[in-house]
């Protein structure tokens, strides 16, 4: 037992340094390029990481696709519900976060702005969840909208833009709440400029939750629970993973979504069947790597687990001192602001 607290991980970050839209074109992202233990860092472009990387590297992706997660509809007295989808659930419906849930009884029919059923809230589940029901005519597709995080408050909320940039450009696999964000800087020509360098590219499938914006609620690391999530690694990503291994190249994980399920399968024996398992590990100072020598990320929460995650990486005096670099240098925070390439 470490009895590492939370407020370890603070930092101070301006309000204007949270980005509230994506840059105007993804690789034009800013990129802080960092090897740990050293304090020289250089700054950069995104669409310079080809030229980052080695021949032999494997850059290793989530693949998942952010579903149109965000539901607002109202009573039929006219009060205002917000309803969040988390994943299907085998009895049917979705399991889900409604708000505020206390107001709304078991079996409300809950409307959209036309009058028209959109759906229903049915028992509660564990963690204050409660199990929803689309109504028969209505697909998410164009019931929902894309679930923006709370951090972006903007006048007139979610537009047309996020539709687009707030999916990476190689999304395949429908299940995600949140958006794997250190893949958003991500373009067509990046990837062919990787390719062109020899750096081979694999995906895995970690289907992001709504945990991932959930506050640290205990003082003491010990005491935090992680959100458990569902992740796959194909036998295609294993087999490069084993070889660039094999060859001396680096693994590079692209977001602490793709470290969390590489260092999870490791964990598991890193099977080779691709089936869907699920991880709450909690990646944190003491913790060993055994399948990432770097990564690609954005700039995170104060008091997340996605900073404990850096600091087990890297060195919490370490990371929060690059923290402290970016802040200086104006670089843009969170969902939609820059990237830091760790080495």
């Amino acid at each position: 037992m470490s009895n590492e607290r939370i407020d370890a991980y603070e930092y101070d970050l301006p309000a204007g340094r949270i980005a509230q839209r994506p840059a105007s074109r993804r690789d034009a992202s800013r990129l802080l390029v960092a090897r740990r233990g050293s304090p020289r860092v250089h700054h950069r472009v995104f669409s310079d990481l080809p030229d980052l990387l080695d021949a032999g590297d494997l850059l290793v992706v989530n693949d998942t696709k952010v579903i149109p997660a965000r539901i607002r509809v109202h009573k039929t007295t006219g009060a205002r519900v917000e309803v969040l989808l988390l994943h299907p659930l085998d009895s049917g419906g979705w399991e889900a976060m409604v708000r505020p849930s206390a107001r709304v009884r078991i079996g409300a029919t809950l409307i959209d702005d036309d009058g028209r059923e959109a759906l229903t809230v049915h028992e509660p589940l564990d963690g204050g969840h409660r199990r929803v029901v689309l109504a028969p005519d209505r697909r998410l597709e164009t019931l929902g909208e894309p679930p923006l995080p709370p951090y972006i408050d903007r006048p007139g909320g979610v537009d047309d833009e996020d539709w687009e940039r707030y999916q990476t450009v190689y999304a395949q696999r429908e299940g995600a709440v949140a958006a794997p964000t250190a893949g958003l800087h991500f373009t067509d020509d990046v990837l062919a400029a990787l390719a062109e360098r020899s750096v081979e590219l694999a995906r895995l499938t970690l289907h992001v939750g709504a945990g991932t914006f959930e506050p640290v609620r205990v003082e003491c690391l010990d005491d935090h629970r992680m959100h458990a999530e569902r992740y796959s690694v194909p036998p295609a990503a294993a087999k490069s993973i084993e070889n660039t291994r094999a060859r001396g190249g680096r693994v590079v994980a692209v977001g602490t979504t793709v470290v969390r399920s590489l260092e999870a399968w490791a964990r598991a024996g890193a099977p080779r069947d691709g089936a869907f398992r699920r991880t709450d590990l909690f990646l944190r100072p003491g913790s060993t790597f055994h399948r990432v020598d770097a990564m690609v990320t954005n700039f995170h929460l104060p008091r997340s687990t996605l900073l404990v995650l850096l600091a087990a990486f890297a060195g919490r005096e370490w990371i929060l001192e690059r923290y402290r670099d970016a802040v200086r240098e104006g670089y843009r925070f969170y969902s939609y602001g820059d990237a830091m390439f760790l080495l």
